[in-house]
């Protein structure tokens, strides 16, 4: 199989031709059947349409899995519980982590609780034998940053499977007067922002999850390719990938993406992620909030 590429078409069709048990890590963030307007897909399908495409997909993306390999999938609320029964009850597939993505520049809503998260399931082949390199994310504990516990692992603590991440989470350190930051959606004004595609995941994001659950060297496939993110943080992390995308302009658009990109360059993100949002020329500048003060 030649990696390192994106197909244009069905991703059913193409993954029929992917070698079986030949790629190590798969993350899909696959239509959501909510209404949303993409160039080339009808993504308000009946119920029992969607979820039966759904299970053919899923399938195929199983079937390309090694023994030892790793799905991630990407759902909304309307689907989660629908997708995660199929996964186990039908693939075999082992729900190893239930993360809940916390991001800012949320959805509004007019009659419900905005919409500020999304479940990222974390499924394995073998629950017994799969890729975990706990040391490649661990983060700073509060025995650590709070209170010098001299028990404290030096090497850190893994993350919560409520992905928001706060100061003490930074690889370089934190200031205690900072408040929480998270991993935000990718907004209109960042500089990652492709431009092309609504739906844009977060390089940061996928960077956790492609060094958890591969090595250097293996193959991530992406079966809904959108912006290109999967790939181009893949590509950067050492990764052989391979991706699939039904719509001819967003695969034209993520060529000309990997192509920009040279194996080691750093994921994109906020240059100062202790905000919830990068700075942009357009942006107004934000003050800090001024701390209450309890007692008088």
């Amino acid at each position: 199989m030649d990696w390192n590429r994106v197909l244009t078409g069905d991703c059913i069709e193409h993954l029929s031709q992917v070698p079986a048990e030949s790629v190590d890590l798969a993350f899909a963030d696959p239509p959501f059947n909510i209404g949303y307007d993409y160039d080339v897909y009808d993504d308000k399908q009946d119920r029992e349409a969607y979820l039966d495409w759904s299970g053919r997909w899923m399938a195929s993306v199983t079937r390309t899995l090694k023994p030892n390999g790793t799905f991630w999938l990407a759902i909304g609320d309307e689907y989660a519980a629908e997708l995660k029964i199929l996964a186990q009850d039908k693939l075999g597939l082992t729900c190893r982590s239930w993360v809940v993505w916390y991001y800012t520049f949320g959805v509004n809503c007019k009659r419900k609780f905005s919409r500020s998260h999304a479940h990222l399931f974390h499924f394995v082949k073998n629950p017994k034998e799969f890729t975990f390199n706990a040391d490649e994310i661990r983060v700073p504990s509060a025995r650590m940053t709070t209170y010098a516990d001299a028990r404290a692992n030096p090497k850190g603590r893994i993350p919560d499977d409520t992905w928001v991440l706060r100061p003490q989470d930074l690889t370089d350190g934190w200031d205690a007067e900072d408040d929480t930051w998270y991993f935000p959606r990718v907004a209109g004004t960042f500089k990652e922002r492709q431009g092309f595609h609504g739906c844009q995941m977060p390089e940061r994001l996928l960077e956790r999850i492609i060094k958890t659950s591969s090595n250097e060297g293996e193959v991530v496939l992406d079966p809904f390719a959108g912006s290109g993110t999967t790939l181009a943080v893949a590509k950067k992390l050492y990764r052989e990938y391979l991706g699939i995308e039904l719509s001819p302009d967003y695969v034209q658009a993520i060529e000309a993406r990997l192509d920009a990109i040279i194996e080691g360059d750093p994921p994109a993100g906020p240059a100062d992620p202790k905000s919830s949002a990068p700075t942009t020329p357009t942006a107004p500048k934000r003050r800090r909030p001024r701390t209450p003060r309890l007692f008088s």
